[in-house]
Parts: structure tokens; sequence; C-alpha cells
């Protein structure tokens, strides 16, 4: 990996997430030697990764290269490539650029897509967990509009107008709103030839109502936000398979559509090279201490979604969002220069502030601690949070314009086909 030999302790950050980025940056201000490698040279905004999807923002104004991170980089080194697997008796990571030793290694590499098991829906569906996935759903659906004017067949324009979003997490509420947004604000102007009517969204869950890990009060008013925008919502339906464009529950209902978008969870993305007791069968998160310690070794720690915590706070590991990861980051940081003056290290102690998923305009939810707010004041705060935690001011500033645009115009400025894209399995009468 050509990384230069040093004195100071040398510090492995494998993932450039909130955990891993919040590391980084902070460590490299101490006397240590920090490498992060990632299989992406950008830090991806997640929380707003569905409005790249959508349309609503280029993939640019979320991203952040991870070369940026620290204004003075003489102890911090980026490597692009993937890790492969790690030696824990010899210190070493192994990854697609070759091998590095390490002092203290942090793993920080989040989640995956889970599909469950089921191969088919993993090959057959959309996702959305990376930047060009967010811009596959995009240029998708634009291109199934763009089919759409070639034929005067109204059945097969409601096939490529209609959208089905299996999972009713955040992820999936926040991208079914986005779609009800955009056929309520720019497919009348950008398609004057279609029918807006035809343009169903199609919301499914397993669960008997939305945003599952919120509250009830928060759930049942995202719920109402989305009726009124006019999402269908399908609870307590399970999606078994999607064959021949057509998504097939555990139920009588199935939908035959050209886009169907796979929002129904994630699970852990660990490393190989770690014993098997160290890494939870059922989330295949790596079990660490509350010091985030991977249990069974000393200097190999873990952050972030990847985590399991598990406390009589929180017996089922911290939620996987982005404040977790943020404040084990920081504490991280702090134990490592404990670890080096052979203090004792601290517990991590999480500080929840909340959970909120937006609807669309004006429309949002959040739970602040027995406090449930909704509607514009919920939104506007919804803005604020993300705005302040995007990382990069060039960033903050584009979004900030983009957002200001889109309210004042009804309109969605992103919305080109960069990229055409093809699905791997596709209806004959798509070809």
């Amino acid at each position: 990996m050509n990384i230069p030999q040093s004195d100071l302790p040398r510090v492995i950050v494998v993932g450039g997430g909130f955990g891993g980025v919040t590391l980084s940056r902070k460590l490299t201000k101490q006397n240590f030697q920090v490498v992060l490698i990632d299989r992406h040279n950008y830090h991806n905004f997640q929380p707003l990764m569905y409005q790249v999807a959508t349309s609503g923002l280029e993939p640019d104004s979320i991203a952040f290269p991870l070369r940026g991170l620290v204004e003075d980089r003489k102890n911090f080194l980026f490597r692009l490539g993937e890790v492969n697997s790690i030696d824990p008796d010899k210190k070493i990571v192994c990854s697609s650029i070759g091998d590095v030793s390490y002092d203290y290694l942090v793993i920080a590499t989040g989640t995956k897509t889970n599909f469950f098991g089921n191969k088919d829906l993993e090959e057959a569906s959309l996702q959305m967990k990376s930047v060009p996935q967010a811009l596959n759903i995009r240029s998708y659906m634009l291109q199934n509009l763009e089919k759409a004017t070639l034929t005067n067949d109204v059945e097969e324009q409601k096939k490529l107008m209609r959208i089905v979003l299996s999972g009713a997490g955040p992820t999936g509420v926040e991208l079914a709103g986005a779609f009800a947004e955009f056929k309520k604000g720019v497919l009348k102007n950008d398609y004057p030839d279609l029918n807006p009517e035809l343009m169903e969204i199609h919301l499914l869950d397993g669960s008997d109502r939305v945003l599952a890990s919120m509250s009830e009060k928060a759930s049942q008013k995202a719920e109402k936000y989305l009726r009124k925008l006019g999402v269908q919502i399908h609870l307590n339906v399970l999606v078994k398979n999607y064959e021949e464009e057509t998504v097939l529950t555990n139920t009588d209902l199935q939908i035959v559509a050209y886009t169907f978008i796979w929002s129904a969870g994630v699970i852990g993305n660990p490393i190989k090279g770690l014993r098997e007791e160290s890494v939870d069968e059922r989330s295949q998160r790596f079990l660490v201490d509350k010091m985030n310690r991977v249990e069974g070794y000393e200097g190999i720690f873990a952050i972030g979604d990847i985590a399991l915590m598990k406390t009589e706070e929180f017996p089922k590991g911290h939620p996987q969002v982005a404040q977790p990861a943020i404040q084990q980051g920081k504490l991280l940081v702090k134990n490592f220069k404990r670890l080096v003056n052979n203090q004792p290290l601290k517990e991590f102690s999480y500080l929840d502030k909340g959970s909120m998923a937006t609807i669309g305009r004006n429309k949002a939810v959040a739970d602040v601690k027995n406090f449930t707010l909704g509607g514009f004041l919920a939104w506007i705060t919804w803005l604020g949070v993300h705005l302040y935690f995007l990382v990069g001011v060039r960033n903050r500033l584009v979004v900030f314009l983009n957002w200001i645009y889109n309210y004042f115009n009804f309109d969605r400025a992103a919305r080109v086909i960069i990229r055409p894209y093809q699905k791997k399995k596709i209806n004959s009468k798509l070809k």
C-alpha cells in the first residue's frame, strides 16, 4: 500500500461512513498515524440519498472526497481499496490493493441490504444502499416515463409508471413521499402527454404500521401524510418474490410494475478473519464490549452499524443510524489517547437525540425524547439537522440552494438520465 514508516501508533480505519469519518478527522489531530481504507473515495451522506434517487439532488452534493477530510494530511493517509480479510495474529489487514500492518484496527464497514436469503429478489429488485444504486433508480424511473410516452396502451403506461416499494422504514417512507411529490410537482409539467393519475406509488410492509421503529404517534402521522399524498399503503403484507414484473406477496395481493424497489432492511457487513463467536449470527454485526472492542480481541474495535453493543437499555444493540456511529467515533478517539497512556478506557453511553423522517413538502415526523413533532415544525427541524451534519461547506450550500429552488418552483432540477440503467431480468415488452 506504500504506507510510510512512522514512529506513531498506526490506526487502520476500514470504512468511510459516519463513524469512520468522525474518528479519522479527530484522531489525525492526535499522535497517531491514521490510514483510512474504503472502496469509494468519498463519504456518502446516506440520509439524503433518496433525494438523488428521486431527482431532487445530484450525487456530488451528498458526497465528500475522503482525501479532503483533514487539512493537515501529515498523519492521515487514504487508500482506495476493498478489505478482504484480517489476520489478527499477525496484525495485518489484507485488501485488494495489498496488505498493511496495524497497531490498532477500527472496523466501520456499516451494513448492506438484507434480502433474507432470497437471491431472486436480490437479482430482480432495485436497491438504494449506494450512490450508483440511487442513480440507477433515478435513471430507470425517468426511462420508464419516456417509454410511457411512446404508447397509447393505458395498461402498459400504468405498468411503466407504477412504483412499488417493499419496506416502510425511514428509507421506504421517504422514497414514497418523494415519488409522490415528483408526481404532483414535476410529472404534469415535464410529461403533459401523460395522465399523472396513472402513476401509482405502492408501499408494502410486513408490520402493522409504517415507521415501526418510531413511536406509534409518529407512525400514525406519517401514514396520514403519505395517504394524503396519494401513496397506497399495504400493511401486514410480506413480499415473497418479484417474477415477470409482478410483485408476489404472502396475501392475494399481486402488483404488476416495472419498478420494484427493495427497502426492507439491512444486515451487517463483516470482514472475514475474526472468529465466528465475534459475530452475531442473526444480524451479522460484530459483538463489542462497552468500549467498542470486538469480543475476544484487544486491539480491534468496531463502531457504527457494524457494531452490536448489548446493554440493558439497548438489549438488541443501538439503532443503526448516524448518531451512534458519530458518538462512538468521538469516544474512541479519547480512548485511544487513554490506551497509549495506559489509562482505563471509558465506557460508551449513547445520548439519544431522537429520530425523524420526512414525507414531503412541509411534512415530517420527529421523536424527541417523550415528544412527537409533526408537520411543518418537524420538517424545518429535519432540514436543519441534515444540513448541519452534511460534510463540507460546499455541499451544505448546494443542498440548501437546491431545496430553496425546489420549494418555490415545485421542481426537481436533477431529472436527467446521465447513464441509462438496464435491469438484469426484464420483461420482453421492455426490450
